[in-house]
């Protein structure tokens, strides 16, 4: 029987926490109630789990994944897009809350740890566009490997095409 406990791969006789059960059952739960997620969750599991006071109220999770997994991990933080208030209202929709902002800070949740330091966006005759987003080169040996798995990850959740490059510096 295929339980949440085979989410999680502990070394040999070191049973693990409950906080640790808690979060296998959740990506369990989460593998088998998304069918789009299904066969990417399959493979992946956790060595182990922490909760970390960060400060006063808040509480970060740290999650321990194993080094050689054959998949990339892109954690995204959850934000909401309002809809524009109707004329005349007297709401105002926080900056946050646009879809722009909401694709901008998903594109730094995305290329985390990297920087963006530069973007263009070039529009085709044919009249699409493709937005060239420039990363902090010093993440050049962390990021390289993955510009494709950004790429399409923020193809996925926003419909947009984007290409990842690193700025050339030109030496006098």
């Amino acid at each position: 029987m295929y339980t949440s406990r085979r989410k999680i791969q502990k070394d040999q006789g070191v049973e693990p926490s409950e906080f640790e059960d808690l979060v296998a059952q959740s990506f369990f739960d989460l593998e088998n109630t998304n069918l789009e997620l299904k066969s990417d969750l399959k493979d992946i599991y956790i060595n182990s789990a922490a909760q970390i006071d960060v400060s006063g109220k808040r509480k970060a999770v740290v999650i321990y994944v194993p080094y050689r997994l054959q998949k990339h991990v892109v954690l995204i933080a959850a934000r909401r897009i309002l809809h524009p208030p109707k004329k005349g209202s007297a709401v105002v929709r926080p900056r946050t809350r646009t879809l722009t902002a909401v694709h901008e800070a998903m594109l730094e949740d995305i290329v985390y740890p990297a920087e963006i330091v530069g973007k263009r966006v070039r529009y085709r005759a044919d009249g699409s566009k493709i937005i060239k987003i420039f990363l902090d080169p010093k993440e050049q040996n962390n990021t390289e490997n993955k510009l494709e798995t950004f790429a399409g990850v923020y193809r996925k959740l926003s419909g947009k095409d984007v290409v990842f490059e690193y700025p050339v510096t030109v030496s006098a």
